[in-house]
Order: structure tokens, then C-alpha cells, then sequence
């Protein structure tokens, strides 16, 4: 051979050897009977041994339980398998090699160097799983319901007898149906329903069907594919339905559902499954219905605007909720637990409601229901100035309502009337950009006459 082929060749064979010697893993490479033809340093040293005094010897003199002299006569690579050496248990790889022209070569590598680093890294596996565990408790709880049967107030026998009949549907994976006017807890009834479910445990999946735009109801209801539409996510997005697989999905005021969409929520309702937008194939989803509305569906389906046979399938465990004007009884024990609620939430003050006031909410109509009480309660909490709850915190047209105010109607409408002509007075002000004489104008009256009237209402003067 010619001499400067023997140095390339010497040249390849260093820098081959000085890589393998950079390895952080043990290296050792044997022939076909076994004896080590190359033994790198971090091996060496990790066996406190001299790599030159290993190269020439068998291998299972040089390393314990070593088999690289039968995967030689094998020729079966053996990957990943385990192999104890110095009491540490290791994770080698062994590879035979064909060389023609040289024969049979076994590459052996020790996946790592200490068993120190195996533990390290179980160490953090531990960690990480037991952080992810933590997260899908989080999520678990944080898509879950908010409110128990318990949450919901009242002890008059309508309630009593509804609250019986929520915790039986919450029993039974067919649809339930809650009717009632706004503001008297429907969405509190679908809450206690799920957590006193075998679901509990799993999404409380909510959609508003009158708070979502009729072109994007059916990709959050049934999800979309990557590119669906403009304004697509690039990765798609699963809908209500998928998301509340093994829970339940509670859609609120189904009532404003459109009509083309009708059909597709039968179908979901009676298949179980469901076919994204822009999609190709089915996904089963098994989730249970809870369904509301303020609407007579009786009604929609005689004017055509809800079919008859959604309607049916929605109805099979109906629970109407009452308006507070028919359980009047409930009031007082209401007012009490929104007051702890707003102390401990807002931190309101604590107040009592007076004998005149509570006479008063048991005399008043409350069109809002239980959310007009919670609004009207919150405000006053808000403002009141003693830890007693008056006639004079009320609204003013609960005010006219106690037994000390006979002329109710003149009294209702003269404070009326003076609100709005104090809040046509601050508009008229305000677009005017505090123009008095521009404003004046703009109300047919003498600017003096506006400077009295604006004394009268206590409305600063900024400009003349």
C-alpha cells in the first residue's frame, strides 16, 4: 500500500476514534469472537480501567454480564435492553455490524454513563406527571359546575317539590327541558342537575344560543376543521358537543336557535354524533342535554319558528321554574343569602332588612325576579349608610310603595319626571361640551333659567 494511503488511512482512523472518545456514552466495539478492538475513554473511566489495557481482551473479562460476543454469533441487535454493571443498572444498545471484507463487528453503547442520571430524569418524569395530574384537576374544576342543589334558596312547596324533581332528572341521561321567566335560575337548576349527576366529575360545557351570531352558532356548537372558513383556526377547533363528551352540555335560551340549525340538533340529540365544518368524518360525543328558555316553545312550534319534533325530543323531563311573585314566602330567606353573598364576595357591609322594606318586597310585582332583587340589593349594600335597610334606600318606585305614602301615584310620577328632566338637563350639558348659552338654546329656555334649574338638580357649574 502506498505510503500516503497509509497515512490517510491512520488520519480517518483517528478522527474516528478521538469522536467515539468524545462520547459522553461508554463505547466498545468487538469482532466476531467477542475481543474488544476499541474501548473509549468515558468508558474507561467510568470502569476505572485503561482503555489500551481492554483493547485485545474478551469482552466478558473487561465488562461483567457482557453480551456482545452473542449478539456476534446472533447477529440479533438487542436495543434499549437492560444490563447491570457495578451494581448500576444501565440501558445498552449492542449492533453487529457486517464489514465486507472484514467480518463481523459489534457496536456496544451504554446509554448512560450513571445510573445517577436514570433517576434524575424518573425524577422529573415524577414531577411533570404529577404537575400535569394537578392541572386536570384544575381544568376538571374549572370546567365543572359551580352550584349544588343546596345553592338553590327557598323552602316554599313549589321549590321543595321542583328541587325533588331536578335531583331525580340529574339521575336519567335523557334531556331535560327548564322553563322559566328571566332571572329566576334556570342556569342554577342546570348546575345542580350535572353535580348531582354520575357526570360531575367530567365538563359542564354552556353556550348562550341568543349571545352567539347564527353564522358561527354551528362551528361552536359541532367545531370546525383546519381552513373551514375565513377566520378559521389553522388547527381547527373542537365544538360544544365534542368538548362535553362524558359531561353535560346546557344551552341557554334554545328557544332563539335558528331554524336551519333545528335539524342538525336533533340529529346530534338522537345519534350522538356529530360532523364538523368543513369535515369528513363523525365524532361520537356522550353527553347529556340540558336545555332552557324564558319562551313558550308551545307557542314557536304553532308559529312555525321550532319544529315540533325538537320540541318533543327537548320535553321529555320538563322542570318550570316559578317566577318570585308566586313564591313570595322564599323572599325573606333570598334577601338574607344574597346579603352574606355580596359581604363575602364584594365586600359589602352587613345589613338587616326592615320590617317596611320586606313588606314592601312581599307587595311588589318583581318582573326581573330574583336578579332584579340581587341588582337592587347589591346597589343598596353598596351606598347604604347605616347597617339597617330603609324605604328610603329603594328605588323610587319601591319607595311610593310603603303604607307612610298615601299620594303614591303623585309621588312616583313627580320624581319621575324631575330624574328625567336632571338627566335631559346632564345630556344636553354634555353635548354641548358645557356651552351653557349653546345648551340653553338647544332646550328652547333662557340661559338663566337653566342656571336655576341646574341649582336645583345640583348640577356644578363649569363654564359660563
Amino acid at each position: 500500500m502506498d505510503p500516503g494511503d497509509i497515512k490517510k488511512l491512520q488520519e480517518k482512523v483517528h478522527f474516528y476514534e478521538t469522536i467515539l472518545d468524545h462520547v459522553q456514552n461508554g463505547v466498545m466495539i468487538t469482532n466476531e469472537k467477542g475481543k474488544i478492538v476499541f474501548f473509549s475513554k468515558a468508558y474507561g473511566k467510568f470502569l476505572g480501567i485503561d482503555p489500551g489495557w481492554a483493547v485485545g481482551r474478551p469482552c466478558q473479562e473487561v465488562v461483567e454480564n457482557s453480551r456482545m460476543h452473542i449478539v456476534a454469533e446472533t447477529r440479533v441487535a438487542e436495543i434499549n435492553h437492560p444490563h447491570r454493571i457495578m451494581g448500576q443498572d444501565m440501558v445498552v444498545q449492542r449492533i453487529p455490524i457486517q464489514i465486507d471484507g472484514q467480518g463481523m463487528f459489534v457496536y456496544g453503547q451504554v446509554m448512560f454513563k450513571d445510573v445517577r442520571d436514570v433517576q434524575a430524569l424518573a425524577k422529573k418524569l415524577n414531577v411533570l406527571e404529577s404537575k400535569v395530574e394537578l392541572y386536570e384537576k384544575e381544568l376538571m374544576s374549572l370546567r365543572s359546575s359551580k352550584y349544588t342543589i343546596d345553592n338553590i334558596v327557598g323552602q316554599s312547596p313549589i321549590m321543595v317539590e321542583l328541587k325533588k324533581l331536578a335531583l331525580k332528572a340529574s339521575q336519567i341521561n335523557a334531556p331535560v327541558l327548564i322553563m322559566g321567566e328571566s332571572g329566576t335560575g334556570k342556569e342554577l337548576f342546570a348546575h345542580a342537575i350535572h353535580y348531582a349527576s354520575e357526570r360531575r366529575i367530567y365538563p359542564f360545557i354552556r353556550l348562550n344560543c341568543a349571545a352567539i351570531p347564527k353564522d358561527l352558532l354551528e362551528s361552536e356548537l359541532f367545531g370546525y376543521e383546519a381552513g373551514a372558513f375565513t377566520g378559521a383556526g389553522a388547527k381547527g377547533k373542537p365544538g360544544k358537543f365534542e368538548l362535553a363528551h362524558q359531561g353535560s352540555i346546557f344551552l341557554d335560551e334554545i328557544s332563539d336557535l335558528p331554524l336551519e340549525m333545528q335539524p342538525k340538533l336533533l340529529r346530534v340529540l338522537e345519534e350522538k354524533e356529530m360532523e364538523r365544518v368543513g369535515g369528513t368524518r363523525m365524532t361520537r360525543s356522550d353527553f347529556r342535554l340540558i336545555a332552557a328558555t324564558h319562551a313558550k316553545l308551545e307557542t314557536l312550534v304553532e308559529q312555525g319558528t321550532f319544529r315540533k319534533d325538537l320540541y318533543y325530543r327537548l320535553n321529555v323531563l320538563p322542570l318550570q321554574v316559578p317566577p318570585l311573585r308566586q313564591r313570595k314566602e322564599d323572599i325573606p330567606l333570598i334577601s338574607e343569602h344574597l346579603i352574606r353573598k355580596f359581604q363575602k364576595e364584594e365586600g359589602t357591609k352587613m345589613a338587616l332588612i326592615s320590617p317596611e322594606v320586606m313588606e314592601i318586597f312581599q307587595n311588589y310585582y318583581w318582573p326581573g325576579n330574583v336578579r332584579e332583587l340581587a341588582n337592587i340589593l347589591e346597589r343598596i349594600l353598596y351606598t347604604i349608610d347605616g347597617d339597617t335597610v330603609l324605604p328610603r334606600h329603594l328605588p323610587i318606585i319601591l319607595q311610593g310603595m310603603a303604607k307612610e305614602s298615601p299620594k303614591f301615584e303623585e309621588t312616583v310620577l313627580k320624581r319621575l319626571r324631575e330624574d328625567m328632566e336632571k338627566e335631559i338637563l346632564l345630556h344636553t350639558i354634555r353635548i354641548s361640551k358645557d356651552n351653557k348659552n349653546k345648551a340653553a338654546r338647544m332646550l328652547g329656555i333662557h340661559r338663566t333659567s337653566l342656571y336655576k334649574k341646574m341649582k336645583k338638580f345640583n348640577i356644578p357649574l363649569k363654564n359660563a
